[in-house]
């Protein structure tokens, strides 16, 4: 070796046999990221333990104390030094990695926590003793007899007390204590039958109980609805569609909410692979493909979707937090997750999200007055009554009711058609008043109908609920007559690698279908033939890169159908009912029939509610008059 390379060592390196605290505390590394981490390793051991209830406490948001309280099958004496050595596990034999049927199987976890923290496990199996084993910074103490009805409880004091580095990179209190509980609540989620309960001791005592589900009865999509209300809330439960769907050994079942109750951001979305909690690209991106007609591009779905399958399907060992999966046939996933939401948003039919509603009457209330100078008394309910009469009696006799043509007033923008319906007989259809959007009775700013229903008022926005109609009848027409393409006069070369090219080519025929037929033109190079017509001029190199981006990201690309959408969209909004035109009464009552018999008609293109509800009794309490 020469000596002019002074940066090139002439000491031979030696390989040497790491400890097992070392190896213990690299494991940790990869495992357990933040207390979070500690907590879901610790709860999914519990529910391998098959425990009913569930008992998690910290303090300082995880840094000095982790707790976790089981009912499950416990551990004998023997069994505690072996569960605390590496890689020895209880959920797998060894001889199969891909039929994993458990949350933890590699052996790590209590290993890992043990050489990081101080952890202390007790535990009783039924009708043995209880006992006790800790271990700090990887050295273990002797098993001890311990008190303890059944189950384990698992105690984490001092976490990366033995890696001091790794506390630098701890968040506040606060963050830590908000990443436990969303941990919390996926595993919550994904067991309803489980109960949990979910402590902050931080200060010593009983502490205070920040999360609380208890177990859920019933069959399974009772239970995963009563558990989504108590972890999402009672707005979810009420705007969620139920998905329940099957393909080729892939099952789907779950809740997904309307497209007019949507987000700012990605927080809703809840993914499950045979009841284990991911965090997957694929499976996201196939949630946002089954949206993308219905949401703009700042909005995002909420749902809580499970997929079950074979367990030799999915492959859970390709992440060490066990937080990604793969798929066997991920495109069977995939489209099972697109075709199953789209299913369910249609059935929706015109239904919009009951938020809409409650948002309008929070805007129609009052602002809250200043100091109060004087107030009456609240009157009676019976005085109430007689006061209303007083207020609109009844024509005297010997005069006929008067008529009253369309008022003129300058200033106003309302219209009242009026709306004459034929005397009900046997085989007549119900009144337009109890069809779901009730029958028109007015037109105000020629922008918005006023239907009135049997039990309240509906409000629609007539531009915005024509231009989803218009959008449906264009894509429709597209899906039965295919996309026509314009031949290019010549030809447009794109250079590729060959290794994209040949993504590309394998989907020509998918591609061809929507207009865009691409051919080899040797090495990496293809040849555009043909583009989407209805798309005008197009930037196929610049096209081309996004398909092969969205591959890279999703594994599938919907970029061309994406954008001839898009201008069907637009082409919908320029061809729907105007703003400012005003309507006849047929016209209006026709228009909410065909809503009421077209999917997808609760919202716009973009999202949007088509129509706001007001329940009667919600109108009488803006009023007082309940």
């Amino acid at each position: 070796m020469p000596a002019s390379q002074p940066n090139i060592s002439q000491v031979r390196p030696v390989i040497r046999q790491l400890d097992d605290a070392a190896i213990n505390r690299i494991a940790a590394g990869e495992v357990v990221e933040r207390p979070a981490s500690a907590v879901k390793e610790l709860v999914e051991n519990a529910l391998d333990a098959e425990a009913r209830r569930i008992e998690i406490a910290y303090a300082d948001g995880g840094k000095s104390l982790i707790r976790v309280t089981d009912d499950g099958c416990g551990m004998s004496p023997e069994d505690l030094p072996l569960a605390l050595s590496r890689h020895a596990t209880s959920k797998i034999d060894g001889s199969d990695l891909l039929n994993i049927q458990s949350f933890g199987f590699r052996g790590e976890a209590l290993p890992s926590l043990g050489a990081v923290g101080r952890l202390t496990v007790t535990s009783r199996v039924a009708g043995g003793e209880a006992a006790v084993l800790s271990v700090a910074g990887g050295q273990l103490d002797p098993v001890r007899p311990a008190a303890l009805n059944c189950g384990t409880v698992v105690e984490l004091r001092e976490l990366f007390y033995a890696t001091p580095a790794r506390l630098k990179f701890m968040r506040s209190d606060r963050a830590e204590a908000q990443a436990i509980g969303d941990v919390v609540k996926r595993l919550a989620m994904a067991e309803p039958f489980v109960s949990f309960v979910l402590r902050d001791v931080t200060g010593g005592g009983e502490g205070r109980v920040v999360f609380r589900a208890d177990a859920q009865t019933g069959d399974l999509f009772d239970a995963l609805h009563g558990r989504l209300a108590r972890v999402l809330g009672a707005e979810f439960a009420e705007n969620a569609l139920k998905v329940d769907a099957e393909r080729e050994g892939l099952r789907l079942a779950g809740y997904a909410a309307l497209p007019t109750y949507s987000r700012g951001s990605a927080v809703a979305q809840y993914l499950f692979v045979n009841g284990r909690p991911v965090r997957d690209k694929l499976l996201y991106g196939a949630l946002r493909g089954a949206y993308a007609d219905f949401l703009s591009r700042d909005r995002h779905p909420a749902a809580a979707l499970f997929i079950d399958c074979e367990p030799t399907r999915v492959d859970v060992n390709v992440h060490p937090a066990k937080s990604e999966v793969r798929f066997r046939e991920p495109g069977v996933a995939r489209g099972l997750i697109v075709s199953a939401l789209r299913h369910a948003l249609a059935e929706a039919g015109h239904r919009a999200s009951t938020t809409v509603a409650g948002a309008t009457l929070g805007a129609m209330r009052p602002e809250p007055q200043g100091a109060r100078v004087y107030q009456m008394d609240r009157p009676s309910l019976g005085a109430r009554t007689a006061s209303y009469a007083a207020q609109a009696p009844a024509a005297p006799q010997g005069f006929a009711e008067p008529s009253f043509s369309e008022p003129s007033f300058a200033g106003t923008s309302a219209r009242v058609e009026p709306v004459v319906e034929d005397a009900p007989s046997e085989s007549a259809e119900p009144p337009a008043t109890e069809r779901p959007l009730g029958a028109a009775r007015a037109q105000v700013h020629e922008n918005y109908i006023i239907a009135q229903t049997a039990d309240g008022i509906v409000i629609v926005d007539q531009h915005a609920a024509h231009e989803r109609l218009v959008y449906e009848k264009l894509k429709k027409q597209m899906a039965e007559n295919g996309v026509a393409s314009q031949a290019l006069l010549i030809p447009e070369i794109v250079e590729l690698s060959e290794g994209d090219a040949g993504r590309l080519l394998d989907m020509a025929g998918d591609l061809a279908r929507l207009g865009l037929v691409v051919e080899p033109f040797g090495g990496g190079a293809v040849a555009v033939r043909e583009t989407p017509a209805i798309l005008g001029h197009v930037d196929a190199k610049a096209m081309l890169r996004d398909i092969l981006d969205e591959l890279d990201d999703l594994g599938e690309s919907l970029t061309v159908q994406a954008r001839i959408e898009a201008v069907l969209s637009r082409v919908a909004c320029h061809g729907s009912v105007r703003s400012g035109r005003w309507m006849r009464g047929e016209e209006m009552n026709a228009l909410l029939r065909e809503m009421e018999a077209t999917p997808h008609s609760g919202q716009c293109n973009h999202g949007r509610p088509t129509y706001v509800e007001l329940k009667l009794g919600d109108i009488e309490r803006l009023f007082g008059r309940t």
